[in-house]
């Protein structure tokens, strides 16, 4: 039985290349936020300064046997690089979960 780990990383910069092995990385599009703020509200009204925001995405695909899903996990925890946000929505298929097509009407 295989188990799949997917992995959503966001950062401010470039998200790390150093995954576990057998990973697929597929990139996600990347969010661009401009902020324009005035200098001086009194005097200047042309005068204005922008601030940007970029957020980096990444999406990392794990498939792994369950007996070494464990391993893959706790590599994880302890390879998490610092200022990433991680998100890990897990699937998991069993030999239960396979569903036998039904037969047409009338047989």
């Amino acid at each position: 039985m295989t188990a799949k780990i997917c992995i959503v990383m966001k950062s401010f910069g470039k998200p790390p290349t150093r995954h576990p092995h057998n990973t697929r990385q597929i990139g996600l599009p990347n969010k661009e936020t401009l902020y324009t703020v005035l200098r001086s509200p009194h005097i200047d009204k042309k005068s204005r300064e922008q601030f940007g925001m970029r957020i980096h995405k990444k999406l990392l695909v794990i498939e792994t046997e369950t007996q070494k899903l464990r391993e893959k996990l706790l590599w994880l925890k302890f390879h998490h690089p610092l200022g990433v946000q991680s998100k890990i929505p897990s699937h998991y298929q069993t030999s239960l979960d396979f569903v036998q097509p039904t037969p047409p009407y009338g047989l």
